[in-house]
């Protein structure tokens, strides 16, 4: 086969890197060559991306906090511009794909007004900043959401829902069935705190915990993660309670532990939501209420709706209310089971296969180089 070059556009956010890095892996076991492109602040990258070409160019943020900020960001912007039309030249990729955040810009844009062949993904519900300004003039959007907002009016013809990339090892994990919950059986409870969440669960978690009937108690085989500070405070509450609680600030075997989990609690983010539910586990989901455009709150909405698990806002989410709320699913396990099928088909463990079958569609058949953009 013809070797393709595709770039691919990515900061250094886990939620823009997991897509890359998942469309990179499956384009790289069809044949096709890859070069990524990032910013100078970028971190150093790991798995297969660690291993394809980098280059880093200039890039600032789309919104200043103040005059000399925003000039600041402008300069980079047009620096970053400038370098990446001379890249662009230089590898003449056959298709261009970028993952939102401010360090895609520059180099999405030289490629749009250079004639390249271009898409965006979107992981969130909502369209980023980075992803609204490019939505016009790039050829393709691949949305994580079967409903995003902020899209153009003229998005509807190249619109794909390909939903969002997950890792292989949480893929793997979605045959595993529902784990049974018995009348007197364990119930399994995950908490993700992720880095915008650890200090809320870590507080929050133990607190309802202990206003739980006794019986959920000795039931209960907890498995949270927390900050380093906080977990010597939370282990103590928990063996005060007489609960089985297993405590890291990092767990290394998440895909394990979610494929046992009965419950998750957790936050909204893009990569969080699309793991929970390729693998079919129903969450109480927290959304990070400073995100950008509250896209956590509209990724949790979509979950919620379709009946895969449960928002509830920050401001709402205490002792008392979570309690309740953990009391009642703990009555109904019927409910759960119903909330962890209702995830389970909401989720998309193929995402990569599609977005690199998107992408593909896009290349000129053996054919490298510049080229057009597709209309």
């Amino acid at each position: 086969m013809t070797s393709r070059l595709v770039m691919l556009v990515a900061g250094g956010t886990g939620g823009h890197v997991f897509p890359a890095e998942a469309l990179a892996a499956e384009l790289a076991a069809r044949g096709d060559r890859l070069v990524l492109v990032t910013d100078q602040r970028g971190g150093v990258y790991g798995g297969i991306l660690k291993g394809i070409e980098t280059h880093r160019i200039r890039a600032g943020g789309l919104a200043g906090k103040g005059l000399g900020a925003s000039l600041n960001s402008g300069v980079q912007l047009a620096h970053g511009t400038w370098q990446s039309r001379s890249l662009l030249k230089r590898l003449a990729p056959g298709v261009v794909v970028g993952f939102g955040g401010y360090a895609s810009v520059p180099t999405m844009l030289a490629a749009v007004f250079g004639g390249y062949r271009t898409a965006i993904h979107e992981q969130n519900a909502v369209l980023g900043r980075a992803n609204r300004l490019l939505a016009p003039w790039v050829a393709r959007i691949a949305t994580s959401f079967e409903n995003s907002s902020g899209l153009p009016a003229q998005a509807s013809g190249k619109t794909v829902h390909t939903g969002m990339p997950v890792r292989p090892s949480i893929a793997a994990m979605r045959e595993r069935s529902y784990p049974a919950l018995t009348g007197d059986g364990p119930i399994n409870l995950l908490i993700l705190g992720g880095s915008q969440g650890a200090r809320m669960t870590s507080e929050v978690v133990p607190h309802a915990v202990g206003l739980l009937a006794g019986e959920w108690r000795e039931r209960l085989r907890i498995v949270q993660q927390c900050r380093p500070e906080d977990l010597d405070r939370a282990n103590a509450t928990y063996r005060r309670l007489g609960v089985k609680a297993e405590l890291a600030a990092f767990f290394r075997d998440v895909p394990e532990r979610l494929s046992q989990a009965h419950l998750l609690i957790c936050r909204a983010g893009a990569s969080t939501v699309a793991e929970a539910t390729a693998v079919g586990r129903p969450a109480i989901l927290v959304p990070y209420p400073h995100a950008i455009d509250n896209h956590q709150t509209r990724n949790a909405h979509a979950v919620d709706e379709a009946g895969g698990g449960w928002l509830m806002p920050e401001e709402a989410f205490t002792a008392e209310s979570l309690a309740a709320r953990l009391d009642a699913l703990f009555s109904l396990p019927a409910t759960l089971q119903k909330a962890a099928a209702a995830a389970r088909a909401g989720g998309r463990p193929d995402a990569a296969r599609r977005l690199a079958d998107m992408v593909l569609e896009m290349l000129p058949n053996g054919q490298t180089g510049v080229s057009r953009r597709a209309a």
